[in-house]
């Protein structure tokens, strides 16, 4: 008809249809960030609605075994932040209240014995540092001071913070209900593949959410006790901004790293080495052996792409998309191998 090729309408109609689904998600990715961390909560908190839903009697409804698993955490989260919180604000509005003097007066090189090549390049280097912390004193410490309200604000609203608990209630709740229903939504030919993509899936983002939530914890305690026993100024916050960027993929890690160093230079600390040789020590440590024993297989993924990833999820959404970004690729990956796997054993059979 009118010289149309049908097979290619059909292609063009096909790329029209992916093009309107994927800027629908870019518009609609504020709401998409809020249900995926309600998802990410549910699998992280599932273990301790298990274990309690077996000790409980047979007679509870799920719903009231979730409902008193929400109270504890609620308890803990509360207790944990109003200690642990108090101190890191305290000492963030202390560091942001001497930080100007001290880069005038401080110079973070002092300590610090560098090669003869680099001792002319001194005065440069210093130069340098103190711009870095100009803008650590601009932005970073005034977030950390007020990073409720920043939080809330680049989540939406309260309302937001709010649904992410009440979504996350309704997938444990729901959540095998949920997964039969998109099952059966599809051709019966394609059922027992798409129940093994959502299983392989359920199974990769429990492993990475709680993995990246140990990662976290241990960094904050081997930090926190490292930097207290060389009594490393600032120890709690600095523990605190290392536990939240290691939510992000190899930069936070580098991130935070040199704002240890730039804080502990420009405080006046005098065994700079000592911190070097910790950091790069731990980052060994945490990258070829935690790291390897708490993600699996599925989510181990090349540094470069893993930093591709990073760096192209900033510029399409900011600090959720460096999140976000592997296990996004870890999941396309997964649903890659998942579906070349089914394609072979039809072409075998």
């Amino acid at each position: 008809m009118l010289g149309i090729d049908r097979r290619a309408l059909n292609v063009v109609w096909t790329v029209f249809l992916f093009t309107v689904f994927v800027a629908a998600i870019y518009a609609a990715r504020r709401t998409l960030v809020i249900f995926v961390l309600a998802l990410f909560l549910a699998h992280l908190i599932a273990p301790l609605v298990t274990f309690v839903e077996g000790i409980a009697p047979k007679r509870i409804p799920r719903a009231v075994v979730l409902a008193v698993v929400y109270v504890l955490l609620l308890t803990a989260i509360l207790s944990v932040t109003i200690t642990i919180g108090a101190r890191v604000a305290e000492e963030a509005a202390n560091l942001a209240g001497r930080l100007p003097q001290a880069i005038e007066q401080q110079d973070p090189l002092s300590h610090l014995p560098l090669p003869s090549w680099l001792e002319p390049m001194r005065p440069r280097l210093t130069e340098v540092l103190r711009d870095r912390v100009n803008e650590l004193d601009r932005d970073v410490l005034p977030l950390l001071s007020r990073a409720g309200v920043q939080i809330l604000s680049g989540l939406g609203n309260v309302l937001s913070v709010i649904l992410i608990p009440i979504l996350s209630f309704f997938f444990l709740k729901d959540g095998p209900m949920m997964r039969e229903a998109i099952v059966e939504s599809f051709a019966p030919g394609h059922r027992r593949t798409v129940d093994e993509i959502l299983a392989d899936l359920h199974i990769l983002l429990a492993q990475y959410i709680r993995a990246l939530v140990t990662l976290a914890m241990a960094a904050f305690v081997f930090y926190f006790g490292f930097l207290s026993v060389i009594s490393v100024p600032y120890a709690i916050l600095l523990s605190g901004i290392t536990a939240i960027l290691e939510f992000i993929p190899v930069v936070g890690p580098f991130i935070s790293g040199a704002i240890i160093l730039l804080v502990a230079g420009f405080s006046g600390y005098s065994h700079i080495w000592w911190v070097i040789l910790f950091l790069v020590i731990y980052r060994v440590f945490q990258d070829y052996v935690l790291s390897p024993y708490l993600m699996s297989s599925s989510i181990e993924i090349h540094p470069a792409l893993v930093l591709f990833g990073v760096l192209a999820g900033d510029q399409i959404a900011g600090i959720p998309g460096m999140f976000f970004s592997v296990p996004v690729m870890a999941a396309l990956r997964m649903m890659f191998f998942r579906l070349r796997r089914r394609q072979r054993q039809r072409d075998a059979g």
